[in-house]
């Protein structure tokens, strides 16, 4: 097969190319060559802004494509349109954030997606994010009719998340001491390796496989004192895990998501329940947690020590916290 991807050498597009690589497929790359354009000296790259000028991608033909970044409407019905005969299948990498807050837990790919107020907005924020990738995949969509297949990803985690939202958890249990936890141990959560993500993603694009398809895991309901239990078994036997209320952090205005990686309010934790059962009948499968745990720390172990981290709590942040806390519940 030969696929074009569209981005490529960021997280999920490097794990893409791999996973292309892997199965003995010819992959052309098209980006800006801002991140790691050393990577994959054997791929040919295609220079270029998609925002700007996609005319180096004209004549050209390749079986599919797959789109690592898009965000905008406008962008994605460009690409789509130019490629629309030049390739055979598209897709999409969406997210499941383009359903709505009042969605309920074990929602599926029916479930209503956001709409925005103004769907000319182009400005990606956490307020339009989701919306805009709802309509992208319909600007994907009215280009290629039937050809495109809309991939809707949870949290990603494995090695090279710039974000950190997953590798705070294994980072900071084993730096060991006090760990402020949320909630509760019985708390839902997914999360999707990126390796296993990108493998799927390249065999359905070898099937050329249409259709919407939620892409989070795993395949069993995953608690987050499993999750927090598993990174001490590996690698943080010294932590004492302190498990806060949410309407202490609510009240404390921890920042869900981003300053405490894994927490969202019980008013949106259906998007951390969503039903991925439709993707694992096509072959998604997923690899021991314990695994991606180990792989992200000896990955987040070999970054420079002085790297400021995307997420998380910071130190002096977390200890306030648990005085507060501690004081509390005395």
């Amino acid at each position: 097969m030969d696929v074009l991807i569209l981005g490529g050498t960021g997280f999920l597009g490097r794990h893409l190319v791999e996973a292309a690589l892997g199965e003995g497929h010819r992959v052309t790359l098209f980006n800006r060559g801002f991140t790691e354009p050393g990577l994959f000296p054997e791929v040919e790259k295609i220079g270029g802004d998609r925002e700007v000028d996609l005319s180096d991608l004209r004549g050209r033909s390749w079986d599919a494509v797959i789109d690592t970044c898009g965000y905008v409407p406008r962008v994605v019905r460009a690409s789509a349109g130019l490629l629309a005969g030049a390739v055979d299948h598209y897709t999409f990498v969406s997210s499941i954030s383009v359903y709505s807050d009042d969605i309920a837990p074990g929602a599926d790919e029916e479930a209503p997606v956001r709409e925005l107020q103004d769907p000319m907005v182009e400005e990606v924020t956490g307020e339009t994010y989701g919306g805009l990738k709802a309509l992208c995949e319909r600007a994907a969509e009215q280009e290629m009719p039937g050809r495109v297949l809309n991939v809707r990803p949870g949290l990603i985690s494995g090695p090279h998340d710039p974000t950190d939202r997953f590798t705070y958890w294994p980072r900071r249990i084993a730096a060991g001491g006090e760990v402020l936890a949320p909630d509760h141990k019985e708390r839902r959560m997914q999360y999707i390796d990126v390796r296993d993500l990108a493998a799927w993603i390249v065999k359905m694009s070898e099937e050329t496989r249409t259709g919407t398809y939620n892409a989070t895991g795993p395949d069993y309901e995953l608690q987050m004192g499993r999750l927090l239990e598993e990174c001490k078994a590996l690698g943080g036997a010294g932590a004492d895990i302190v498990w806060v209320s949410e309407d202490f952090l609510v009240e404390k205005g921890v920042e869900p998501f981003t300053e405490l990686p894994l927490w969202v309010p019980r008013e949106y934790a259906a998007m951390l329940a969503i039903d991925c059962s439709r993707a694992i009948e096509t072959g998604l499968t997923f690899r021991p947690l314990a695994e991606t745990i180990e792989d992200v720390l000896d990955w987040d172990r070999a970054r420079a020590a002085d790297r400021e981290p995307a997420a998380g709590l910071r130190p002096e942040r977390e200890q306030e916290l648990l005085r507060a806390w501690h004081g509390v519940t005395l």
